[in-house]
């Protein structure tokens, strides 16, 4: 099995030997107040701190992740003092069974709707910001779709 080569670097073909490296340990989202947005995602996801917080900087893990090699992105902000990128260029899927009931209960803790006007018709989400700008969608996965909403 020859290797594929890609900008100079060796990749190898054979299945048998796809050995991954690489996983998501964290998406890092840049906040301006740590205690606001870190109360606005524990909320929101249910995850806790891995660790007290610095003043700068704090990484939320999902309740069951005992160890940071465990299973399951985790969630970091990062007070960084540079200005958020409008529109921002990477954004969060969150999946709801009932996405009305999770946009009023996330607009409830602090999220804001974003006026967003290019929706399709058939559009399964809805787009939000957290209190710090950073925008996520809230995707309907409730039992009338039968599909992977991430899969048209």
């Amino acid at each position: 099995m020859g290797a594929r080569h890609r900008k100079g670097v060796g990749v190898q073909a054979d299945a048998a030997h796809d050995v991954r490296m690489l996983s998501i340990a964290s998406v890092v989202l840049t906040v301006e107040d740590l205690g606001r947005a870190g109360d606005f995602w524990r909320a929101a996801l249910g995850y806790v701190n891995r660790n007290d917080p610095s003043e700068d900087w704090v990484i939320l893990d999902p309740p069951s992740k005992k160890h940071w090699r465990d299973p399951g992105a985790s969630l970091a902000l990062s007070v960084t003092g540079y200005p958020q990128h409008y529109p921002p260029r990477i954004h969060l899927d969150l999946y709801a069974d009932d996405q009305q009931a999770e946009i009023e209960r996330l607009l409830s803790l602090g999220a804001r709707e974003v006026d967003w006007h290019d929706y399709p018709d058939d559009a399964d989400w809805v787009v939000l910001e957290d209190t710090e700008g950073n925008r996520f969608c809230v995707v309907d996965t409730g039992a009338a779709r039968s599909y992977d909403p991430d899969r048209s």
